[in-house]
């Protein structure tokens, strides 16, 4: 597979996901938090192993294999949750925020682990992409530090795994590159994060299921956005331009606000669509200071 095709696969996955957010709040709405994301993860496995397969593990590098399904399970879990627990639908959108710093953070890893090169202007990009959540959290109230910790202690847990998610997916990203060896397991991937959650689900006290048209057309959405989404960006990340994927990611808070406040049926604020736009244009900054560093390499090459 060439790199650029690869590329586009993975740009794919950018559009799936903008729609997970509200997808995945509507679906903990009726079958509670774990239990929602048990069964969105099931499904997306079921998807999977009819169209991608479930992989030859014996070919794959057991690096892979054990870091891939640690660091991929663990972003799940601290994904779908986050959401499930958020206390309504506005916080779950605030949430879903906080879980796109990732992007940003994959080029600041890339820079400091992978020894990518960069200008200085990562850090004003890192700087927005921050102050741009500190505007989302603090309401209409806009960037108040008071605020903020008021709304964080409001819901701890839930911006926890938030923050924790997009640190995780940042290295996930960065370590598959590096170890997977062009192999995919987003298959195998989606069955460990089913099994923890219904292991989750066994072990502690959950609402009753609440059944009706809205949540199963949540759950069939939800599996195939997540399911195909993660096929997707699993083969751009292996096999095409990681930059280049990272810099199409930084455009999903707004795109997935717009759709999650569709599907949640809620209102946000000017204070919440300006700390959005802070958070892209942080992101693409970031983008922007590997590529400025890069062309300025072909530059001196040239002459």
């Amino acid at each position: 597979m060439t790199n650029r095709k690869a590329t586009l696969i993975g740009l794919m996955a950018v559009l799936l996901w903008s729609a997970i957010v509200g997808l995945i709040r509507s679906v903990s709405e009726g079958f509670g938090p774990i239990g929602g994301a048990a069964m969105i993860y099931t499904c997306s496995a079921i998807l999977l192993l009819f169209t991608v397969g479930f992989p030859r593990l014996r070919e794959f590098p057991r690096a892979y294999v054990i870091w891939g399904s640690l660091l991929f399970v663990s972003y799940e879990l601290c994904l779908s949750l986050s959401l499930g627990f958020a206390n309504s639908a506005q916080q779950a959108i605030e949430v879903g925020m906080v879980n796109y710093l990732w992007p940003s953070m994959t080029i600041l890893f890339s820079v400091v682990f992978n020894k990518q090169r960069a200008s200085l202007l990562i850090i004003p990009g890192m700087l927005l992409a921050i102050a741009g959540i500190g505007q989302v959290l603090g309401g209409s109230h806009g960037l108040s530090l008071h605020e903020i910790g008021l709304n964080l202690q409001s819901n701890p847990l839930s911006y926890g795994l938030a923050f924790a998610g997009a640190i995780i997916w940042s290295v996930y990203c960065i370590v598959t590159k590096r170890i997977a060896n062009g192999k995919n397991g987003v298959t195998l991937f989606f069955i460990l994060t089913a099994l923890t959650l219904w292991i989750k689900f066994s072990f502690s006290q959950q609402p009753d299921f609440t059944i009706n048209t809205h949540v199963v057309i949540s759950l069939l959405l939800a599996a195939m956005a997540m399911a195909f989404g993660y096929a997707a960006w699993n083969v751009g990340i292996l096999h095409g331009n990681v930059t280049v994927l990272a810099s199409a990611s930084y455009f999903i808070p707004v795109i997935s606000s717009v759709i999650a406040a569709t599907i949640l049926q809620s209102g946000l604020s000017i204070q919440f669509w300006q700390g959005a736009a802070l958070v892209c244009i942080g992101s693409l900054i970031c983008w922007w200071s590997t590529r400025t560093r890069s062309l300025s390499k072909v530059s001196q090459e040239t002459q």
